[in-house]
């Protein structure tokens, strides 16, 4: 069969179903650790089944908590726009309306975990009258972008597996056209045959009404040559050696944590086929007693497994140094630490969250430009990843207010989202209106007559 035109439907379906089965095979690792299927920690094959239970106990999940010290702190606010107009309410009302508070963070999630994410966005169709953003796993979706224009997307795959008919299905969004694919679930190594997928009254091939790929890319730590990298790319060697660590203490806690009894100078009884018999059954109410004058009993000291906790901890702080990671997240210990002290503890934190965001920025900016917003009707507003205590933030509020800093900065500063900041500002104008009148009410009005007094004619 001969091979598809370049730049064909057919060209680039292939091209972007083989890059995202391998780039999902290439990122599954990076899933497993983050749920706590790390690969068991390395025995020799005759201390294997017996130790396999305490092998399912050694795995400590230090991953998911790197992911979770990340995703946590990012979090949409709203828009801000410079438009006239109440373009930024839009904005936030769409947002709303596609449920995207907790749709983002499931796409900043997977992006942490396996270095990209996407949001779709579609067209208004039948009753909605919106567009519909919608969260896409990595593993389903990949775009292409246009070569020397990194912006700009060529073509991108959505990629699934039917529930109902057990058949692979594809989309393949080009800027001009939409065609759409199915083929029975291939086997294992084999390539899908793909046909065309018919659906009732559209038409193969169908216009793209937006007129662009309609995929919003979100891309963690992405380089110039190289697409987003997962957060756990460097540690995954600490975990194993963290459960390493821990099997091998546990093992060693087994077999050599308690006094060990030790006899000499004694005959070991046998049975009748010569196999030794065990003299004693040593436990915390027996003593132990033999007829042989010779006989001596002593115990070994029990093994110190403070070498175990202190490599342990070791690994933990590599890992926190690697992933900017504060070390009492991981440590789990605070002793009279300042404030100032937490707050440098948490400084790589807040500065690697800051670089994160200005790659999902773009994503999120280019989704609702999709949407219908322009880029300076989107710019998206953050709430801050910084943990401030009340007096802290007031305290600074109160004296850069004292050098005219407009009180809708301030709001900002606070940490208000831009539909609070609204709010608050005509409530402000109310209240000063309310106060104005009543002014004016007590100064020209009529003038109470106090009790007693000839009324005026």
């Amino acid at each position: 069969m001969p091979a598809p035109a370049v730049q064909s439907p057919e060209w680039w379906r292939d091209r972007l179903y083989t890059a995202l089965c391998k780039r999902s095979k290439d990122t599954q690792r990076f899933d497993d650790y983050y749920e706590c299927e790390h690969p068991l920690p390395f025995l020799h094959e005759k201390a294997r089944d017996p130790f396999r239970r305490l092998l399912r106990m050694s795995r400590a999940n230090y991953m998911e908590l790197v992911v979770d010290a990340l995703v946590g702190r990012l979090e949409v606010a709203g828009f801000q726009s410079d438009a006239v107009g109440d373009a930024d309410q839009q904005a936030w009302e769409l947002w709303q309306d596609n449920d995207l508070d907790g749709g983002s963070q499931l796409c900043f999630l997977e992006a942490a975990v396996r270095g990209e994410a996407y949001l779709l966005v579609s067209p208004p169709a039948g009753r909605r009258k919106g567009f519909r953003i919608t969260p896409e796993h990595p593993t389903q979706v990949i775009t292409e972008a246009m070569p020397g224009e990194p912006g700009e997307l060529a073509a991108a795959l959505k990629l699934w597996l039917d529930d109902w008919t057990a058949r692979l299905c594809c989309t393949l969004y080009l800027p001009e056209r939409i065609y759409k694919f199915e083929a029975p679930e291939p086997k294992t190594g084999g390539s899908p045959q793909w046909v065309r997928r018919e659906v009732a009254g559209e038409e193969w091939g169908g216009r793209n009404a937006l007129g662009e790929v309609p995929f919003g890319q979100l891309a963690n730590r992405p380089r110039m040559l190289k697409p987003g990298a997962s957060e756990l790319r460097s540690v995954t060697g600490i975990q194993d050696r963290i459960n390493k660590t821990i099997a091998d203490r546990m093992m060693t806690q087994e077999s050599a944590a308690f006094p060990q009894k030790w006899a000499t100078g004694m005959e070991i009884p046998v049975d009748e086929q010569g196999q030794d018999i065990e003299p004693f059954d040593v436990a915390v109410n027996k003593i132990l007693i033999a007829e042989e004058g010779t006989a001596r009993f002593g115990q070994f000291a029990a093994a110190d497994l403070s070498g175990y906790l202190k490599a342990k901890e070791a690994d933990v702080q590599d890992i926190a140094a690697i992933t900017s990671t504060p070390p009492h997240y991981l440590l789990g210990s605070m002793v009279n630490l300042s404030a100032e002290a937490l707050k440098a503890a948490e400084a790589g934190l807040i500065h690697k969250i800051y670089a994160r965001r200005r790659f999902l920025e773009e994503g999120l900016e280019r989704t609702m430009r999709l949407a219908g917003f322009g880029a300076s009707s989107a710019r998206i507003v953050w709430k801050s990843p910084e943990w401030r205590t009340e007096g802290e933030l007031v305290d600074a509020l109160v004296k850069m207010s004292t050098l005219g800093v407009p009180r809708e900065v301030l709001w900002e500063r606070w940490g208000a989202t831009p539909q609070e900041i609204e709010r608050w500002r005509l409530l402000s104008e109310d209240a000063l209106s309310r106060a104005i009148g009543g002014d004016l009410a007590a100064e020209y009005g009529p003038k109470p007559v106090p009790a007693g007094a000839p009324a005026e004619e």
